[in-house]
């Protein structure tokens, strides 16, 4: 502890203070005086000068050019001897001992080696490890663990590091000697761990390149086994370790020997002052680096050089001009040297750095802060002494005054005479920071800009206003020279006010970040032409965020080129009809009036109704959403009323109220202030143009405040201080800025004194409880902290997480400065050695985090949607919520909000978090509603309010709970243990048994299945297992895992396997669309019995043969499962012919074994039938992925939204291996969204920075982490950036779009584009046309043209009368025949096809209703019903009564050719009973004598839901006019009818009865059953108010001779087909039954395993199984 108060001390204070000068004692004294002596002459040169010298130019002349001399030579000597130790020269000065021959024979050379070892001029055979490039594999350190060593062909070892150095030659096996390549210790005997050295020598900026290039010239290494050469070239220390067991004596005694003499050898590099004339370096680059700093590029060494003469030209002109006196002249000296001592030898680290180890940005901060600070000394000086310069008054208060100017300048002087303890406490942050702070302040409060996400982005965002303002500069400007009186208005002026509402709002709708519009463009005129690898296992692997962001960017680009000119025109028209001139002042009262009121309720009233504890008083929401009280959410949040009204209010509040107080003030002040008396006509037209540009990009983006400021600026104004008033637009300019400041203090405060409160204090540690009574006088201090803070939007953070504050340095809003985001370790950015050894990023964080990058991708979808409808309450630049869930628990910072778009960062924490995390995460997820406290008794609690306590409690808190039932799309994660289902013989029998059976299934439903069986080398390769009498004995076969185990012959024989597997394999064969022979002699069971042995041998080999250990076999399991397949066998080598076989085959048949034996425990004998099993396998195939964590494929499932996932899990948890299977489906998750202040986010990552980065405080129990639930500490502080912080997941910059929510695009709208009007214009026009149509024709019907496509049929107006007169309006009789033939038959399933649009139904109006769903309610009035509207739904015979039908709902076939309608009016003839047993309705038809006029196309898709799906194609052939013959037709038969019901409650559906493994029910077909569930219906799921189809038996249509005929639904036979032998040749193809169960049913077919009846119901493609009375009857369709 006190060695690290001395470094601090030494390394931070003192540095800090001095600029980087300390005495190091671990350094050489010849350093440490350099840099002393350095230092004193840059303190005592000027001072000297300006003391000897008198005050005048000569000392600028003098002072100089020295500088200028010394630090070019410095900085050319430094860059120079960087370059020789890269690429320079070893030079060898050999020992006087004795040395083997081939040490003497370098010793006489003396010379440098530097040709390529793979020349033939390389002597003595050097090995040499040649130099890598890699320029897109960044520098991972320092450690030896880094290198690798590889064995060409020529026997020379080339090893490449993963850092560039110099070119070193080792002699001997071992040496001592420490070799400094590349900043890495090399020495080949005594290693330090890995860690050690980097975090010792190496930093994270490092100052060495990037690939190593170093030579070894072992003379008598090559005579050592070439295994011993591997392990020294690794540099392995768990190598090494085993480096001398080998060695026999002699050996051993001239290692020796040479390491003897090895220690004695003397190195220097050369360095070439001349091309002829060299001198000797004898340090290394250690000491370089230790001497001064390395800059690397030429550039970086000019800019220092073009610094330290600019600090030395500024302040010499400043001593000289006499600003300084006295004791300050020295001061001022000091500070010169400080900066420029930095750019030699700089502070690091520096209490303003963002990162761990060298910065070298931050080596420019003094200097460049000296010379703004200097030059703006001298500006203020010259402008106090120049008095010609413009008056510049506002609010009373002259800004050109010298007294102030005077004020400001030595106010200036005092910041600069203060470097040293300025850049100690750290307020000035590195230059890019400040610039990128900069330019966002003044975009945000200047020009009404949003936070921006980089430099890049900040610059641009500045630029773009600073365009946009000077674009409407010159408007503005040329209205204002225009002549103006009270009731005109320059019509100029007009342009200028539409113009600057619509750039205004084009800006705002403008993401700052430009990346994602460079790459639009650059899509789009430069489109990538190169040609992918197919080869590439990543190339398809496409991430779809990049593309789905350039559209969202495109539409929102097209949307605002129409937008923009519509609102220019319409704000044009508004302002020049002089409505702001005419009405004044009524107007203005109107407008504040309405922004007043309508931003109360948006703001303020909704937001606080629907919040879990409204005003901290009622104990639960008082708008509560459809999701409140549902434990599990099943589906996408609902829309309540109250969300549209929010989204309403808030569009006609930033669209229309603020554009028109804007325009209004704009009218009425812009004259004035442009008048002399004011700011002038230049000045003022620059201020009414940024002015207003502010006051509406403000609004546009973000109007949560923007009421507060414009209620308070006109009360304040109006009443209080009226002459102060500088015109009410000046009025809101300076208002908004003034109370983006008072909300910031007013934050800041809130955070402190929730911090510090006495009654909640939580000391993390001795130092927090030593602190807090001296935080009491240091109060009185804090609050002018704050407003300073608040000024400059710096944070305020707690000094070592204790009760004293101190400010930081300013920072953006992003707050970090570097770009961190968590870069996945998986297969896509390892090697494959460490793949298949050590398994990297095998860790729980590692594997979790795809969760957090999956909750990014669905809050990119859905945030900025949600936060608009209110659903996250009121939200501003800067906020951070937490979301909590069962084990997700993410920070999400809002960083850029724009209109209709936010930039936000998602930060995971760990799901085992630690014991502080569990504390604060049950904080934020425990209820308080039931509290009964008040002080120190429970009286209890008024209902529906909060007690007391918790009232008091909830207000002294830094977070409040806004959401609990927050609807997100996400990942339920199921985990299980492999150990436990696989702890017996039995269960590892049965997942060997479906390994296998996954084998078979996938070689033969391959492709390739054909070109494997032809393949030579494979039949070569399993001849021998073609013979039938054929055994495999390999010890890896077991009699308890292995069910084809032949115990007589010991081992898997092929007969036994035949006896096994062959009904499987003859089975999947017959599913081939070609079928194979698959005879127990075939081809196809050799290649099957070859590859099932193939796979168990290489479990049992991955398993190290040890199949009956548990642990061996799930390490053999896991090891195939990611696809690491070891062939140790000379009999499976023919696997090699097609490596397909390993990578289609056998890797597929493995993950799916693993899936089958999870199912096994939930249903036993159910994969016992090859049909189940069979299916079973095609479901996951299309359902489910299953692949290796590791694999960047399951990374791209998930981010693509995969229904459902599978892995196996291998984690090292506390050096145990354990093994999970994951499963992984995809629902919507729910969660609590707690909204934290800022503020104390923003305080407490400042405080951990400083912390561990400056103070350099690495105790992973320091108190500053410890938990502290009123400001949730812990999650905050382990949410920073890595190594700060410890977040599993850290997203990029993500911009969320409201484009992409579709919720809030079915009421708003989408995008408006050329193409989206177009197509409503055409989609409109055709509604029109339909609806004249109809609206024409008596007979017709609105809903028959829609379903028509757009035809009118106004021509046949006569015909439809007469048709129509002549239909039959009565009901119907129901006659039921039982002919001989009647029984029960298997129900099979059914698909009908669809015709164009989804026209599926057996009704007409039910196809209507799925054309058109809006007309869903007038349709199913049209349809049939039973006598009984609430009997139950059976199957016997029930009369019918017909439904009233509106004159627009019939379907008048008019129309129809009279071949059609004989055959349909033979109804009406129909005898009482039916030899066929079809249940016959009669029907209303008109007479055959009809019009055989063609059917117009408006009433062919009725037609076609009337006779079935199939009709369609016939419609041509009927227009004809023709007989269609019976032999063209098919035949439809209708056995029952189709009935209709609605769900009513959706708690009655059984969604789980089809995977039932007790089988209650009996199903009446298994793909029913399966289809029946969630498990089929995935995102679907039954609601209130769906109308489904029950107990219909349709007769599915066959084609007769290859002859397409009309089909008719309902229709018994004899009406299409006379002939009964005609009638006869039909196939009955497939039946469509929707079935039901009764209690206490005799038939065990349709008994019901409770005692209510179930029905099972058909709602579009779906099954679902429902309780009868959960359902309402509707009647039945005909």
């Amino acid at each position: 502890m006190g060695s690290q108060a001395l470094q601090i001390l030494r390394q931070g204070v003192w540095a800090a203070l001095s600029g980087g000068w300390y005495q190091d004692p671990h350094r050489g004294a010849g350093v440490n005086a350099l840099h002393l002596y350095l230092w004193l002459f840059l303190l005592g040169f000027p001072f000297t000068l300006y003391m000897a010298l008198p005050s005048s130019m000569v000392i600028v002349a003098v002072y100089c050019p020295v500088i200028a001399a010394l630090f070019i030579v410095l900085k050319m000597v430094n860059y120079r001897l960087h370059r020789a130790l890269d690429e320079g020269e070893i030079v060898e000065r050999n020992a006087k001992q004795h040395m083997d021959r081939g040490a003497k024979t370098e010793q006489g050379n003396t010379s440098t080696r530097r040709t390529d070892s793979n020349g033939p001029s390389d002597p003595g055979g050097g090995i040499e490890m040649s130099e890598f490039i890699r320029e897109a594999t960044p520098p991972v350190g320092c450690s030896s663990r880094n290198s690798y060593a590889a064995l060409d062909p020529n026997n020379q070892i080339g090893s490449g590091l993963s850092r560039l150095g110099t070119t070193a030659t080792i002699k001997g096996k071992f040496s001592s000697t420490l070799y400094e390549t590349g900043g890495c210790d090399m020495s080949l005997v005594n290693f330090e761990p890995a860690a050690r050295r980097s975090s010792n020598i190496c930093d994270t900026d490092s100052h060495v390149s990037s690939s190593t290039s170093v030579r070894f010239y072992p003379h008598d290494l090559l005579s050592l086994p070439q295994i011993r050469l591997n392990r020294l070239l690794t540099i392995d220390t768990d190598l090494l370790e085993h480096q001398d067991i080998d060695l026999s004596p002699d050996l051993q005694d001239r290692m020796q020997s040479q390491e003897e003499a090895a220690q004695k050898v003397k190195q220097y590099y050369r360095f070439w002052i001349l091309p002829k004339l060299w001198i000797g370096i004898n340090f290394d680059r250690l000491t370089l680096l230790a001497l001064f700093d390395r800059n690397r590029e030429i550039l970086e060494n000019v800019l220092a050089v073009i610094l330290a003469i600019l600090v030395a030209f500024l302040g010499s002109v400043l001593l000289i001009e006499g600003f300084f006196k006295d004791i300050w002249i020295f001061q001022f000296c000091l500070v010169i040297a400080s900066c420029q001592y930095s750019l030699l030898k700089s502070v690091q680290p520096d209490s303003s750095s963002p990162r761990h180890g060298h910065n070298r940005i931050i080596a420019y901060s003094r200097p460049v802060y000296f010379c703004l600070c200097c030059a703006l000394i001298w500006l203020l000086d010259y402008g106090s002494r120049n008095t010609s310069t413009t008056r510049f008054r506002l609010y009373g208060m002259v800004f050109t005054n010298p007294l102030l100017l005077l004020s400001a300048r030595d106010l200036v002087i005092v910041f600069t005479l203060c470097f040293p303890i300025v850049f100690f406490i750290g307020l000035l942050p590195q230059v890019n920071t400040f610039v990128m702070y900069l330019c966002e302040q003044l975009d945000i409060h200047v020009f009404g800009g949003n936070a921006t996400t980089s430099l890049l982005a900040a610059l641009y965002s500045f630029i773009c206003s600073i365009v946009a303002v000077a674009l409407l500069y010159g408007l503005c400007y040329g209205a204002l020279k225009d002549s103006w009186d009270g009731q005109h208005i320059p019509v100029l002026f007009s342009i200028f006010c539409g113009l600057l509402v619509a750039i205004s709002y084009h800006l705002s709708r403008q993401s700052s970040d430009p990346s994602v519009l460079f790459s639009l463009v650059q899509s789009k005129f430069f489109p990538n032409s190169e040609d992918k690898n197919p080869e590439d296992p990543l190339s398809e692997v496409k991430d779809p965020l990049p593309e789905k962001l350039r559209n969202s960017v495109n539409e929102r680009l097209q949307s605002d080129l129409i937008v923009c000119l519509v609102i220019g025109v319409l704000y044009f028209a508004i302002h020049v009809s002089t409505v702001f001139t005419v009405l004044q002042p009524v107007l203005s009262y109107i407008l504040y009036a309405l922004v007043g009121s309508v931003g109360f309720l948006t703001h303020y009233v909704l937001p606080q109704l629907r919040k879990q504890l409204p005003w901290h008083c009622f104990s639960h929401s008082l708008l509560k959403t459809k999701e409140y009280y549902q434990f599990e959410v099943r589906n996408a949040a609902h829309v309540m009323w109250f969300e549209k009204l929010h989204v309403w209010l808030l569009f006609v509040e930033k669209n229309v109220i603020y554009p028109l107080i804007v325009l209004n003030e704009l009218s009425s002040s812009a004259k004035n202030i442009a008048s002399p008396k004011k700011l002038d006509t230049e000045i003022g037209t620059l201020m009414i143009t940024i002015a207003g540009l502010k006051l509406l990009r403000s609004s546009f983006s973000n109007p949560t405040c923007q009421y507060v400021t414009v209620v308070f600026t006109v009360l304040f104004f109006t009443f209080d201080y009226k002459s102060f008033s500088e015109t009410m637009l000046l009025d809101l300019f300076f208002m908004s800025i003034l109370f983006s400041k008072l909300w910031e203090l007013f934050y800041k405060l809130r955070f402190v004194y929730t911090y510090i409160a006495p009654w909640q204090i939580t000391w993390g540690s001795a130092f927090h409880a030593f602190a807090q009574p001296f935080a009491v006088p240091h109060s009185a201090m804090l609050f002018v902290q704050a407003a300073v803070s608040a000024f400059f939007s710096t944070p305020l953070n707690p000094f070592l997480g204790s009760a004293i504050f101190i400010t930081s340095y300013v920072r953006p809003v992003k707050f970090w400065e570097r770009d961190y985001n968590t870069k996945r370790v998986d297969h896509s950015n390892t090697r494959l050695a460490s793949q298949l050894d050590r398994n990297p990023g095998s860790d729980d964080n590692n594997l979790n985090s795809i969760f957090y990058e999956h909750l990014t991708r669905s809050l990119q979808h859905s945030l900025c949607g949600d936060l608009l409808l209110g659903r996250w309450g009121n939200y501003s630049t800067g906020d951070c919520f937490i979301l909590a869930s069962d084990y997700l628990n993410a920070l999400v910072h809002l960083i850029e909000i724009g209109n209709g778009l936010v930039t936000f960062q998602l930060r995971g924490l760990e799901f085992r978090g630690t014991y502080c995390q569990q504390r604060e995460v049950e904080a934020i997820t425990e209820g308080v509603e039931e509290d009964e406290g008040f002080c120190c008794c429970e009286p209890g609690h008024i209902p529906h309010m909060l007690s007391f306590n918790t009232t008091f409690g909830q207000r002294w808190l830094a977070w409040e709970v806004l959401v609990t039932k927050y609807v997100l799309e996400g990942y339920s994660i199921t985990d299980n243990s492999a150990a436990s289902m696989l702890q017996v013989f039995d269960l590892r029998k049965i997942l060997t048994t479906y390994y296998v059976k996954g084998i078979i299934y996938y070689v033969t439903t391959s492709p390739k299945l054909e070109e494997w069986l032809a393949n030579e080398t494979m039949q070569e390769g399993l001849q021998p297992c073609a013979d039938c009498n054929y055994v495999d004995v390999d010890p890896t076969f077991n009699p308890n895992i292995d069910e084809d185990y032949d115990h007589h012959l010991a081992g898997v024989s092929r007969e036994s396997f035949c006896m096994t597997y062959l009904n499987w394999i003859e089975y999947c064969c017959s599913r081939r669309e070609k079928p194979l022979d698959a005879d127990k002699d075939s081809s196809l069971v050799t290649l099957c019995y070859g590859l099932c042995v193939l796979g168990r041998r290489a479990l049992g080999t991955a398993s190290h043969h040890m199949s009956s250990n548990l642990e061996s076999f799930l390490y053999g399991l896991h090891a195939l499962f990611k696809g690491d397949f070891r062939i140790s066998s000379v009999r499976d080598e023919w696997i090699f012919a097609d490596m397909e076989l390993l990578r289609k085959v056998v890797v597929p048949g493995i993950r799916m074994s693993l899936k089958l034996h999870q199912d096994h425990f939930t249903s036993p004998d159910e994969y016992d039938d090859p049909t189940v099993l069979y299916e079973a396998i095609v479901s996951h195939e299309q359902n489910l992925v299953i692949a290796h964590e590791g694999d960047p494929a399951w990374r791209s499932a998930v981010l693509s939204n995969s229904p459902s996932l599978l892995a196996l899990r291998h984690v090292m948890d506390d050096g145990t291996n354990e093994y999970k299977i994951i499963m992984l489906n995809k629902r919507y998750l729910s969660f609590r969204v707690i909204k934290v202040n800022k503020e104390c986010v923003r305080g407490l990552w400042a405080g951990q920075q400083q912390e561990l980065v400056f103070l350099r405080n690495r105790n992973p129990e320091r108190g500053s982490i410890q938990n502290a639930k009123q400001a949730l500490r812990n999650m905050i502080n382990s949410s920073c950036d890595q190594p700060i912080g410890y977040p599993i997941y850290v997203s990029p910059l993500t911009t969320s779009y409201s484009d992409s929510h579709d919720q809030l695009k079915e009421f708003l709208g989408g995008a408006i584009s050329l193409g989206n009007i177009r197509n409503f214009i055409v989609s409109t026009w055709h509604r029109l046309r339909k609806g004249c149509g109809a609206g024409c024709n008596s007979g017709g019907n609105i809903e028959d043209s829609d379903a028509g496509g757009g035809a009118s049929c106004t021509s046949n107006n006569a015909a439809a009368n007469e048709s129509q007169s002549s239909m039959s309006q009565g009901g119907g009789n129901l006659i039921t025949g039982q002919g001989p033939g009647m029984g029960l038959h298997p129900p099979i399933t059914s698909h009908p096809s669809t015709l164009g649009t989804s026209h599926s139904s057996h009704s007409v109006q039910s196809s209507l209703i799925r054309h058109s769903p809006a007309r869903a309610s007038v349709a199913s009035h049209s349809s049939y019903c039973y006598s009984s509207r609430h009997s139950s739904l059976r199957t016997s015979t029930t009369g019918f009564v017909p439904c009233r039908r509106s004159s627009t709902s019939q379907i008048s076939l008019r129309n129809l050719p009279s071949s059609i309608q004989s055959r349909l009016s033979m109804v009406n003839q129909m005898e009482p009973t039916s030899q066929t047993g079809v249940v016959i309705m009669q029907h209303g038809l008109p007479s055959s004598s009809s019009s055989s006029q063609s059917i117009p196309a408006c009433k062919q898709h009725a037609l076609v839901g009337f006779l079935g799906t199939e009709g369609g194609n016939n419609v041509t052939d009927a227009q004809s006019g023709g007989n269609a013959s019976p032999a063209n037709h098919m035949q439809a038969k209708r056995d029952e009818v189709i009935y209709r019901i609605q769900i009513m409650d959706p708690s009655q559906v059984l969604e789980g009865i089809n995977m039932s493994k007790r089988k209650e029910l009996q199903w009446p077909d298994e793909v029913i059953r399966l289809k029946a569930g969630r498990n089929s219906w995935k995102d679907w799921s039954p609601q209130e108010g769906m109308e489904g189809h029950l107990a219909s038996v349709t007769w599915e249509l066959l084609p007769r001779n290859s002859l397409t005929g009309l089909a008719c639904h309902r229709m018994p036979a004899s009406t299409l087909f006379d002939d009964d032998k005609e009638r006869g040749r039909l196939k009955r193809e497939s039946l469509k039954v929707i079935h039901r169960w009764v209690p206490c049913s005799r038939d065990p077919g349709s008994r019901s395993h409770i005692d209510k009846t179930i029905l099972l119901v058909q709602i579009e493609d779906k099954y679902v199984a429902v309780v009868e009375t959960g359902v309402l009857e509707l009647g039945a369709e005909v």
